[in-house]
């Protein structure tokens, strides 16, 4: 099966099968869950959304088990993952940047990381829209396309925040080339930007408590929609990232009382590697079920982690083995789940084969390398008849 077919599918992402109840939610609430006293997460800088989450999860796992769960802030892509590939995380709450990571592109295709073994627990699919354009209110804005021209800010070390800004710019018809870019050192200073003047435009989740700043500030906030019926529009925003699908915003600072029509996916998504032990991966999506009704509220965005939210057959990310074992137990893990995971397990493992082999006699120099690499990722992906998605960055 090619994988354009499977990623496209994610524009539903099955949260119409979900919605009208196609899981049950688990009656038991787990008094067994075992979990090390100490916890590592990563997440985004202090105030974000997926950090403020995980504040609140752990506050619950405190509360109930006494472990104490270690939030380690980061200011883009690069700094959430460092964490867990080192080992001194055991989880992240991260975004599409994980899909990046799994691919080897951008950031990722560079030599000091390459591809990188993904395990899904599970995601957190809000009210709100996980991926929105924060423009400045007296920026003149009312559509995508009118930002053109306008000072739009590109994150370093981000390539999940630059492609989703570059996604909405497509959108419009309009590139990178059409804004002027304002490079900053991370999504924090993306947003305090805006309020300081320095440029327009963004992106955030819209539960992020950052825009809330935002709209506060003498600038204010505005989102501009995604009409959901602009099929053209729509085409060219998933040709740049496949994943994204339309979604009533109906949560957030900006927001109207009737929202928007905006775009959305899967964040925060829970994330581990294999070397955490499927003990460990097995309790923590564990208690993220188990204890729902105790954190939900916790924080903005957080009853997006529901039972009912999940889409197991659509993902793009391979299963940590802890975490198929909960979903098993729970009559969750379905014959098309488990065919889910195998693909995108064979496709990880391919890319992962294709770098070990490009860097036996890869080039030192830079571009070369990322030439090559480029190449190479590609023509694996093909011989295994998958779709490449990233064929050049």
């Amino acid at each position: 099966m090619k994988r354009r077919h499977v990623l496209m599918s994610a524009v539903s992402f099955a949260w119409a099968l979900a919605l009208a109840g196609f899981w049950a939610v688990p009656e038991s609430r787990a008094a067994d869950i075992s979990l090390p006293r100490t916890i590592v997460w990563t997440a985004y800088n202090t105030g974000t959304s997926g950090y403020n989450q995980a504040v609140a999860i752990g506050g619950v796992l405190k509360t109930n088990y006494g472990v104490n769960l270690r939030v380690l802030p980061g200011k883009n892509d690069v700094s959430r993952l460092s964490p867990l590939r080192s080992g001194k995380a055991q989880f992240s709450a991260t975004g599409s940047d994980s899909i990046y990571a799994q691919e080897a592109v951008y950031t990722f295709g560079t030599r000091k990381w390459g591809p990188q073994p993904i395990r899904l627990l599970l995601h957190n699919v809000a009210d709100g829209c996980a991926v929105a354009m924060a423009v400045a209110g007296d920026a003149g804005v009312e559509t995508l396309a009118d930002l053109k021209g306008k000072q739009v800010a590109w994150v370093r070390g981000a390539p999940a925040i630059n492609k989703a800004i570059e996604a909405m710019l497509a959108f419009a018809g309009l590139g990178w080339n059409d804004v002027r870019k304002a490079e900053v050192g991370g999504f924090g200073a993306s947003i305090d930007g805006i309020i300081t003047g320095d440029h327009d435009a963004a992106v955030s989740a819209t539960f992020s408590t950052f825009m809330v700043k935002l709209e506060a500030s003498p600038r204010g906030l505005y989102h501009p929609p995604a009409p959901h019926g602009d099929s053209a529009g729509w085409a060219r925003l998933n040709a740049v990232v496949p994943w994204y699908f339309p979604h009533h915003c109906a949560q957030g600072a900006g927001v109207s009382e009737d929202g928007y029509e905006g775009i959305a996916t899967a964040y925060p998504i829970l994330i581990s590697t294999p070397e955490v032990s499927a003990e460990t991966a097995y309790n923590m999506t564990k208690a993220m079920y188990a204890h729902y009704e105790d954190y939900k509220d916790g924080a903005p965005g957080a009853n997006g982690w529901a039972w009912e939210r999940q889409g197991l057959e659509t993902v793009f990310l391979p299963f940590h083995d802890g975490a198929i074992r909960y979903y098993t137990e729970t009559g969750a893990w379905t014959p098309a789940a488990a065919a889910n995971h195998g693909r995108n397990l064979a496709r990880q493992e391919t890319i992962q084969e294709a770098w070990a082999t490009y860097v036996e006699t890869a080039p030192e120099d830079a571009d070369a390398f990322a030439t090559g690499w480029m190449a190479a990722r590609a023509g694996a992906l093909r011989a295994a008849g998958e779709t490449p998605l990233f064929e050049s960055w």
